[in-house]
């Protein structure tokens, strides 16, 4: 499955007792429509997301960092202690695509600043 959406907050890395690392964040899907009344609607759909392959992109998931992301959902659910049905929505993340940056996540490449000394060049 692929979903688009924005990270809703800086991943994190956990690490389970076997020793497995995993990238947990979560993102927020937006989808805008309009009804047979010609009223705009908002929904918002909140996925959560584990990644297992490499915990390495973790600094690069920031908060609002548009994202891609392929994998298999699924669907966790309980009842809380008051009785009420809950559930979340999951994606067992298999490939991982960034657009951009986040306006809090710094720029996510470095800039190379050109010599100044251009004697040594082979033309």
């Amino acid at each position: 499955m692929e979903m688009t959406g924005r990270v809703t907050a800086d991943a994190k890395v956990t690490e389970t007792n076997s020793g497995r690392k995993v990238t947990n964040f979560s993102i927020a899907i937006n989808d805008r429509f309009k009804t047979k009344d010609g009223e705009i609607k908002q929904l918002t759909t909140y996925v959560s997301c584990a990644y297992w392959i490499n915990p390495g992109v973790a600094p690069y998931l920031k908060k609002g960092i548009l994202v891609q992301l392929y994998g298999r959902a699924g669907v966790n659910v309980w009842n809380s202690a008051d009785g009420q049905a809950k559930g979340v929505l999951t994606l067992h993340v298999s490939n991982i695509k960034l657009f951009g940056k986040s306006s809090t996540a710094g720029n996510i490449t470095e800039a190379v600043e050109p010599k100044e000394n251009t004697e040594d060049l082979p033309f």
